[in-house]
């Protein structure tokens, strides 16, 4: 059922789309997804632990991660706009509009994780840093942090 993350480059809406599937509820993603101490243990690509993780989870709540390496990539910040447990969050990020959905399937969940970015030169900058593959990377961190927690 987890299979590998599915990635489409929507140019047409300058998005990056993400989907996976993992063998856990929707309450457990979304927790994972907000709660310090989980997003701390998966969210770096590298597989590093984040130095620090404030988050303020609420409709115009900020967050921020902090890698541990800041030179391998800056803080991840931004302000929720729509936290609807446990089914999705929509926050802005780095200039783009960040959205999760997760979906019950029987035996687990469904995740999407689109990033629209403003316009199509946007979209090829976060290509061009390697936001896919590091986002490729840090959901895979998130199907590991999800199976190691035997959820």
């Amino acid at each position: 059922m987890i299979g590998s993350t599915q990635t489409v480059v929507d140019r047409a809406t300058s998005t990056l789309i993400f989907t996976r599937s993992f063998a856990a509820p929707p309450e457990a993603i979304f927790a994972a997804w907000t709660e310090p101490e989980q997003v701390s243990a998966w969210w770096d690509p590298t597989g590093a632990r984040l130095q620090d993780c404030r988050i303020d989870l609420r409709v115009g709540g900020a967050f921020a991660f902090v890698h541990r390496e800041s030179a391998h990539a800056p803080p991840f910040a931004g302000v929720y706009r729509v936290v609807n447990p446990p089914t999705e969050l929509v926050f802005d990020a780095l200039g783009a509009l960040g959205t999760v959905k997760l979906v019950a399937q029987p035996g687990g969940t469904h995740m999407t994780v689109s990033i629209r970015c403003a316009s199509p030169e946007h979209l090829e900058q976060f290509l061009t840093f390697g936001v896919k593959e590091g986002t490729e990377g840090t959901l895979d961190n998130l199907v590991g942090f999800i199976a190691a927690q035997g959820r």
